[in-house]
């Protein structure tokens, strides 16, 4: 992974991090015989995959809002722009979001309590080495437009 100098300095990609964390916690759950989510029976498998659909839904509409821009989808790469248009108006984070639906929609449909779990302090990770490291570089490459849309945009939903 080459990282621009010109960029937030992410150390590593995002959704390796989503998907190795499902898949040490899907593992893990095996190890430890764990019984699986407590909420069996009632269209909780569907609910998992409406998760895993609507996660990606999300995450390629906002990749495909940053294509038409022209700037970067890898956060250790340079911005050239910032989107503030399609789900960019009601998060300022939708790939992360559509990540982290498509992670617990797998957990589910893959009866992981464990995995599902090991998706809260993933969050905090991705909230602390990927967001933040975003939002600082955002502000100080696009300035107040960049702030004026942080204040009027949640970071998550």
């Amino acid at each position: 992974m080459d990282i621009d100098r010109d960029s937030a300095g992410v150390r590593f990609p995002p959704p390796v991090a989503f998907i190795g964390t499902l898949v040490v916690g899907w593992a893990l759950g095996k190890l430890l015989g764990q019984p699986g989510i407590p909420l069996r029976g009632w269209g909780l498998r569907d609910l998992g995959w409406i998760g895993i659909v609507a996660g990606f839904a999300i995450l390629l509409t906002a990749a495909g809002l940053f294509r038409k821009a022209g700037t970067a989808t890898r956060p250790w790469k340079r911005s050239t722009a910032f989107v503030t248009d399609g789900v960019y108006r009601w998060t300022r984070n939708p790939m992360y979001l559509g990540m982290a639906l498509v992670y617990a929609g797998c957990a589910i449909v893959l009866n992981s309590l464990v995995a599902l779990l090991c998706l809260i302090p993933l969050i905090f990770v991705i909230e602390r080495e990927v967001i933040e490291r975003e939002e600082r570089y955002l502000e100080s490459r696009f300035g107040e437009p960049y702030r004026q849309y942080k204040a009027n945009v949640r970071r998550w939903i």
